[in-house]
């Protein structure tokens, strides 16, 4: 008699390849109240291009690998979509959205993916998964949402233009690889995250200098804030991220993102003694529900 074996959700292996991707968009679920106890006001350019900048260049001279061949204008690309046109989209719309809106409007980020694979990656994803994306962005609407939440036009502009850019990124990267060092092998993802944001960084830092200048004086707290953010919530965090997209399925990657607005939400419980509604509990329900199974889905599929 042959034995068949039963079907596998998610393997060793696999789950912890979703574990390391996951750790970006948890840590990304901080920023907010990173930004709001240790950041100084009213500086969104400031707090991006320090995000992005010193990380980029530590990184840059810890690996010393520069791009080589068509890699010089995909890591521009990547670096803009990533970093240099994203993060001050994202500030912007922070400025003129409630979190609650902003984060609804990030959760689409799968379904975005799931488009664009298809015509740029001849993938077509799971119509379970597709499912799952969509029980995901409810689950998030439900926890943010707020009856009085405004809608800024500028600002739901700015967040549907980031989530696009981002999700844009995460296809073209998974499309184009990891490139190969003068020796063969696949470069690092902590070599391209160094390129990408030494890129995004330096075309920040103008728009910095121009717009807001540089700070009268800098706290201990804010120099905190700015190293939690530039160290962990952007180079290890980024690096884990691209590691992801080279390991996972696109829409497996950008699922993850539900994980942002769920560790926001038990961040701002923990430090700023925030309170959660039934309503809201359901909502925090189904987006891991969603999150889960469209992890599994996407392994088995």
């Amino acid at each position: 008699m042959t034995a068949i074996a039963a079907p596998q959700g998610v393997r060793p292996r696999y789950a912890a390849d979703i574990a390391l991707a996951a750790f970006a968009p948890a840590s990304w679920g901080t920023t907010y109240v990173v930004t709001t106890t240790l950041l100084p006001d009213g500086r969104p350019l400031l707090a991006a291009t320090l995000r992005a900048l010193p990380a980029g260049l530590v990184l840059l001279a810890a690996t010393r690998r520069l791009p080589r061949g068509d890699w010089w204008w995909k890591s521009v690309v990547l670096g803009m979509l990533n970093f240099g046109a994203f993060f001050p989209l994202i500030f912007f719309a922070a400025y003129r959205l409630p979190g609650g809106v902003a984060s609804t409007i990030g959760s689409v980020q799968p379904l975005v993916v799931a488009l664009l694979s298809i015509g740029v990656l001849r993938v077509r994803p799971a119509r379970a998964v597709l499912y799952s994306a969509v029980a995901g962005t409810g689950g998030v609407a439900l926890l943010t949402l707020s009856a009085d939440a405004r809608l800024d036009p500028l600002g739901i502009g700015a967040m549907l233009t980031a989530t696009s850019l981002m999700a844009t990124a995460i296809v073209l990267a998974k499309k184009w690889g990891r490139p190969e060092s003068a020796d063969g092998r696949p470069e690092s993802p902590l070599v391209m995250t160094g390129w990408q944001l030494t890129v995004g960084g330096l075309a920040l830092a103008p728009l910095t200098l121009a717009f807001e200048g540089v700070p009268s004086s800098v706290t201990g707290e804010n120099v905190l804030g700015f190293g939690y953010l530039g160290i962990v919530g952007t180079a290890v965090a980024y690096a884990l991220w691209f590691r992801g997209i080279d390991r996972l399925p696109p829409t497996s990657v950008s699922l993850l993102g539900l994980t942002n607005p769920m560790v926001a939400t038990v961040a701002g419980l923990v430090v700023l003694g925030q309170t959660l509604t039934p309503l809201q509990i359901v909502g925090f329900t189904i987006a891991l529900g969603a999150l889960v199974a469209g992890q599994t889905l996407n392994r088995r599929t």
